[in-house]
């Protein structure tokens, strides 16, 4: 019994501490934890052994906890703030991981107050990564002075490096501040201190300088400095190379200008050195880094391809690389040290210019080769290696292959995850053997001049696909009239191919289907309803082929439904009255939909609404305010009635073309409510196109944005052993379809594409039968580029505060019925580059300043009553000059009617000059005149007598 009583005793944790993790559960869970099954195996019972507890560990020896792994709870609400006596009992607690939880604060006793983390007095390792936490907590951190470790990454800290609070930190050897908005406002002072830090991540933040961070260079044993994606300018520090210990260097992602110091050959010690994605300038010599014989790592690129690279004397080079990136570094060729490189794991030399034939020798080279990147260079006869390779991603999209597409690439590489042999002149059909990649799932093919049919190895050995893309090829037959194997597949680009046919139901398992693309080819028949069975479809695009009969209804409840390009068809029927809440950007312009416009249809979320040249009728509909909508296209179709005032809600549109239809009454004086400009903050804290499609920020511009780890540490490895959290290998992938939107501007019809329709506002009503005057407030619509009120019935005068349109490209306002004289003030509009008022009633002299100066003829003709240049009429001074800018419109009529008078009376005083002056001669028919006259006064006589 005394024995099993020991070996109890040894198995089992400390009482004091099973209790205090118990009470820590009810902290948690009473908190804001959900209820889960994150403590289930924390249980009350004596009997259990909180050392087996999930999250804990515990020292094998004594039992005592000396570690707590608490990140990643499924918190809610506000985030919590940690109550830090809960952590008192584990005296002998080392490693304490919080991260990714939620957490914002830590509490307090009275007693204790900021001296707290000092009870813990063997924490070595504090993990806060992935919070809330802000600098309220940094009091707190300068009594942890056992610590060695200590992970801030991600966090809602400002300001300057806090070195004045973490100084007391002697015994700090790895400090990751990564991630959070830290500055360089005021100098550092004090971080010097940290005599024993080895490893220091400020990546991530908002540095723009380096002097205020020169006491980083004080840190004699420093070994890893990572400083990347901050905003930090000018010269490579020069001090950094007084780091003799350094292993470690990432400057990548900055704005760092000026060349590539050679004394950066003289850190011996180094073995990663990133200057990646900056705009180094001028000449550097690989061979300055001779000296580098531990280097493994080697990354360096120029933003603006000012940076030229030598590599003729790179044969001394003695390092044995694992990763090499030498991005647009103007190479010209590849570097000679290459053929002597055996443990390469990626190759990144894309957009340097290289040529001659594709280098397959860097894969039978380096056995380990996992990623090889040669993109946007200018290689050519794309060849592989003679055996099987491991091979897990290769992009050579952009060169200039222009042969049959090799028939053995799946035999060759049937490990590939990623493939992208897009932009290149590759021929011939999709060969058998990629059925072969059953791991691959990302193919780009686009871009190419291959034929023939989609293969069955294809659509049934590539089960693991996530991205297809074969679009802009000469591919034909039927789309998938047999089923797949594509069970995984999220983005599928077939358009502007020559598919012919009914649209196949062999995607009916595709059900995770995010993009599909397959317009610009020959597809006929009606839409399929499956499609619509497609619950994670969030773009849709079918236009430009010979698809008939109705929209299916199933379409109208896909719940992620954001795109939905249907143009250019041969639909018919009436516009459904509603799709999902969800759907942003509806295209069915260029079918035969006819019947009236719901009134519904702008509901929702819709920000583009294009219902161009249709056979749709009836009045527009008194649509219900809609902030969200941007554009909005009714153009050519048969549309009556006046515009309603309601149009006037819709204050946030950029573009509104309701031209070629039969609208009538007066133009809305409200229209000066729309803002024709960049949208406006949003209630929901969104800005602009809030879909994320259209305008990104970008960046994204036009699809889906998946920025996410391509490959696993299982997958690739690690291409070097570092303390700090170096940035993954990560591939971004786009479903890349790009928003077109027609409007006419500038005497054309304009496609506007990606970031530039973000930047064109206009309002387009020609062609309609739009009477009275032109309202004086649309002066107020001071961002509008093109406005066009051509083809009406307008009359008045233009208006004088069309001068305030200070961006106004495009002012067409011809074939109305204006009258009066061209204000001169619009010739202050120093970006219009198209006006028309031809074929009006307009008078008086033409302006001639500014951009007037550039307009010919054809923007006048049709008012005979103008005079000057460009016209072939001269200007009566005495009667045609320039009104002054203080003359109002009634005084310019007032003086029209004057002169019409003074003309009329001097016209019948020169025809009566005339007639007694022809009298006055002798002649036959004088004297017959005469004497018609005195017969006349004669019978006019006898008649009164």
């Amino acid at each position: 019994m005394i024995v099993m009583g020991q070996i109890h005793r040894y198995k089992s944790c400390v009482e004091k501490e099973r209790k205090g993790l118990l009470e820590l559960k009810t902290y948690l869970l009473l908190s804001s934890v959900k209820e889960d099954y994150t403590f289930d195996t924390w249980s009350n019972d004596t009997v259990s052994d909180c050392c087996r507890w999930e999250r804990v560990k515990c020292n094998r020896t004594t039992r005592r906890v000396i570690g707590l792994a608490l990140h990643e709870l499924p918190l809610i609400g506000f985030p919590l703030h940690i109550n830090l006596s809960l952590l008192y009992p584990f005296e002998d607690l080392r490693t304490l991981n919080l991260s990714k939880s939620w957490f914002g604060g830590f509490n307090a006793s009275f007693a204790e107050g900021y001296q707290s983390l000092r009870r813990l007095r063997n924490l070595k390792i504090l993990v806060l990564s992935l919070n809330q936490f802000d600098n309220r907590i940094l009091p707190f951190l300068s009594s942890a002075k056992s610590l060695t470790d200590l992970f801030l990454r991600g966090n809602n800290m400002d300001g300057p490096i806090p070195a004045k609070e973490l100084k007391y930190l002697t015994n700090l050897e790895l400090l990751d501040l990564s991630r959070n908005r830290f500055d360089n406002s005021t100098p550092v002072q004090g971080l010097a201190d940290l005599r024993k830090l080895k490893a220091l991540d400020l990546s991530r933040n908002e540095f723009t300088g380096w002097e205020q961070l020169q006491e980083i260079c004080e840190l004699k044993n420093l070994q890893e400095l990572v400083l990347s994606h901050n905003q930090l300018i000018g010269e490579f520090p020069l001090c950094l190379t007084r780091l003799t210990e350094l292993r470690v260097l990432d400057l990548s992602s900055n704005k760092m200008t000026g060349k590539v110091p050679s004394a950066i050959g003289s850190i011996e010690s180094l073995e990663y050195l990133s200057l990646f994605d900056n705009d180094f300038r001028g000449f550097f010599s690989l061979g300055s880094l001779a000296n580098l014989s531990k280097l493994k790592v080697l990354k360096l690129s120029s933003i603006s391809n000012s940076l030229q690279v030598d590599s003729e004397s790179t044969r001394k080079l003695e390092f044995q690389l694992h990763v090499i990136a030498l991005r647009s570094c103007s190479l010209g060729k590849l570097p000679d040290f290459l053929l002597h490189q055996k443990e390469l794991r990626l190759v990144d030399l894309s957009d340097n210019r290289l040529h001659g034939i594709f280098p397959s020798w860097l894969m039978e080279n380096n056995t380990n080769l996992e990623v090889l990147l040669l993109q946007n260079n200018l290689f050519t006869n794309f060849q592989l290696p003679k055996s099987a390779h491991r091979l897990l991603l290769l992009d050579a999209s952009a060169n200039d292959f222009s042969q049959l597409f090799p028939d053995n690439i799946g035999w060759i590489l049937p490990n590939l995850r990623h493939l992208n042999l897009s932009k290149n002149s590759l021929q011939g059909n999709l060969p058998s053997s990629l059925g072969n990649m059953k791991k691959i799932y990302f193919l780009d093919l686009s871009h190419n001049d291959l034929d023939g049919k989609l293969r069955r190895s294809l659509t049934m050995g590539c089960y693991s696909l996530m991205f297809l893309k074969l679009s802009h090829n000469k591919l034909s037959g039927n789309i998938f009239p047999e089923p797949t194997n594509l069970t995984s597949l999220q983005v599928l680009s077939l358009d502007n191919n020559q598919f012919v046919g009914r649209i196949g139901d062999g995607l009916l398992n595709s059900s995770y289907m995010y993009a599909l693309d397959m317009s610009n080819n020959y597809l006929t028949d009606i839409i399929p309803s499956w499609i619509g069975n497609l619950s994670y479809l969030s773009m849709l695009l079918i236009s430009n082929n010979y698809l008939e009969g109705q929209i299916p209804v199933s379409l109208f409840d896909v719940y992620n439904l954001v795109l939905l390009d249907l143009s250019a068809n041969r639909l018919s029927g009436n516009l459904p009255h509603r799709f999902h809440s969800d759907t942003r950007m509806l295209f069915l312009q260029d079918n035969n939909f006819s019947g009236t416009i719901p009134d519904t249809v702008l509901g929702g979320k819709v920000s583009i609404l294009d219902l161009r040249n249709n056979g749709l009728s009836g009045n527009i509909p008194k649509f219900v305010s809609n902030l969200k909508i941007y554009i909005l296209l009714l153009r050519g179709n048969n549309l009556t009635g006046s515009i309603p005032f309601q149009m006037c809600g819709l204050s946030n549109i950029q573009l509104l073309d309701l031209s070629n239809n039969r609208l009538n009454g007066s133009i809305p004086s409200c229209f000066s409510n729309i803002s024709f400009s960049f949208p406006t903050l949003q209630h929901d804290g969104q800005e602009g196109y809030d879909a994320g499609v259209i305008f990104v920020s970008s960046e994204i511009f036009g699809g889906m944005g998946l920025d996410e780890e391509f490959f696993t540490t299982e997958d690739l490895g690690r291409y070097y052993r570092s303390k700090l959290m170096l940035d993954p290998f990560t591939v971004e992938y786009m479903a890349d379809n790009v928003m077109e939107v027609q409007f006419a501007a500038k005497r054309r019809y304009d496609s506007y594409i990606g970031v530039t329709l973000g930047f064109m506002f206009g309002l387009d009503l020609s062609e309609n039968e739009l009477s009275g005057e032109i309202p004086a407030e649309l002066g107020d619509l001071v961002d509008i580029r093109a406005l066009n009120l051509s083809h009406n019935h307008l009359s008045g005068v233009i208006p004088q505060n069309f001068s305030s349109m200070e961006d106004l490209e495009s002012l067409d306002l011809s074939f109305n019925v204006l009258h009066g004289q061209i204000p001169s003030q619009l010739t202050k509009l120093s970006s219009l580059a198209v006006f028309n008022v031809s074929y009006n009633n307009l008078s008086c002299i033409i302006p001639v300043k500014g951009q007037f100066s550039t307009f010919d003829e054809t923007s006048y003709i049709g008012n005979p009553l103008l005079c000057g240049q460009p016209s072939n009429r001269s200007c009566d001074n005495d009667t045609l000059k320039e009104t002054p800018a203080n003359v109002g419109e009634e005084e310019e009529d007032v003086i029209d009617i004057v002169s019409f008078y003074w003309s009329i009376f001097a016209a019948y005083v020169t025809i009566l000059l005339g007639i007694l002056a022809s009298l006055s001669f002798d002649s036959s028919w004088s004297r017959a005149w005469f004497s018609v006259v005195d017969a006349f006064i004669h019978k006019v006589k006898s008649l009164t007598s």
